[in-house]
Parts: C-alpha cells; sequence; structure tokens
C-alpha cells in the first residue's frame, strides 16, 4: 500500500514540476488584437470608445454580470476619464483610465484588473479611415505574471480574450453602421 502511495506521489510531483516548467517557457508578456472594417467614419465611432458611459452599448463585458457595480471618475470622457467595475467572478473588479486620446483616430486607456486575479495592461483603440470606411483595431498588451503564464498552460488567453474584442468590434459595427 505504502508503495502505491510513494509511486502517486511522485507521479504527482513530477506532473507538476511540468506544469511549472511549460509555464516558465510562456512568453512573458500578453498581446491580444482584433480588428474589424466598419463603414462609418472614425468621428462617429471614437465618441462610442471615448467615453466610458457609452461602453453600456456596446462593450461585450458589460451584459457578463447584470448587477455589476460601475462608477465613473475624471474627466466625462477623453483623457483622464475613469471607470471602474465590481462584479461576479466572470467579470472580476478593476479599472480604467484614459491615458491618451488623440481625436478621432487613437485612444489609449490603462487597464488594471484586480480580481479574479491581478493584471495591468495597456489596451489601444486605433481608427484609421480607408475610403467610406474605418479599419477599428483593439489592442490589449502588458506582461504575464507568473499565474498567467500558468493558465496559459491550461488555456488559450488570445482565443478567449479575442473572441470578446471580436463581439465588441462586431457591436460597435452593427451601432456606427445604421
Amino acid at each position: 500500500m505504502f508503495e502505491v502511495i510513494a509511486v502517486i506521489a511522485v507521479v504527482l510531483a513530477v506532473a507538476i514540476a511540468a506544469i511549472f516548467v511549460i509555464a516558465a517557457t510562456k512568453p512573458g508578456t500578453l498581446r491580444v488584437q482584433r480588428a474589424i472594417r466598419i463603414k462609418a467614419p472614425p468621428d462617429v465611432i471614437f465618441p462610442l470608445i471615448s467615453d466610458f458611459h457609452q461602453w453600456l452599448k456596446w462593450s461585450p463585458y458589460e451584459n457578463k454580470d447584470p448587477a455589476m457595480k460601475r462608477s465613473y471618475d475624471g474627466a466625462e470622457r477623453g483623457k483622464g476619464a475613469v471607470y471602474a467595475w465590481d462584479g461576479d467572478k466572470n467579470v472580476g473588479s478593476g479599472r480604467m483610465e484614459i491615458l491618451e486620446s488623440t481625436t478621432p483616430s487613437k485612444i489609449v486607456i490603462k487597464l488594471d484588473f484586480f480580481t479574479p486575479f491581478e493584471g495591468h495592461n495597456t489596451a489601444e483603440f486605433t481608427m484609421l479611415p480607408q475610403g467610406d470606411a474605418t479599419h477599428v483595431t483593439w489592442l490589449m498588451h502588458g506582461p504575464a505574471n507568473f499565474m498567467s503564464r500558468l493558465i496559459q498552460v491550461f488555456m488559450n488567453l488570445d482565443r478567449m480574450i479575442g473572441r470578446d474584442f471580436e463581439a465588441g468590434l462586431a457591436n460597435l459595427k452593427t451601432l456606427t453602421e445604421k
């Protein structure tokens, strides 16, 4: 009986060590990017992103927890605008602050997650005119701490977060192409 328990303990220890080694080899940065072509000028799209109050209309994260608590601070929109949220396990808690707002082409946001896992990233939206349309890009990048790399052993964060970005961009398209 003792031999079986010892073998199980050794196998378990080796498996855990292997997971940690795999996690350590994951990239030290996280980068998720999606883009869409929207048949609307940048000055129609830009206000929906630069004003956190407008995110209720298009952000895929706004519907994940109907009871989520939201607060707004700082500037009404653009540079200095702050949005904080506190929700269930699906959305966690965090804070966003617009650091740069170049009308109507670029918005840079400091994005801090507090729960369920701490993370500090930068989100960038760019809107480039292309004929009768606008090429809109949503990018998030930042350091991948060890917990993030450990999660990446089991989940594809680019696919998971990317699906949300795709949904948000599709919502922006629907909202602005009316």
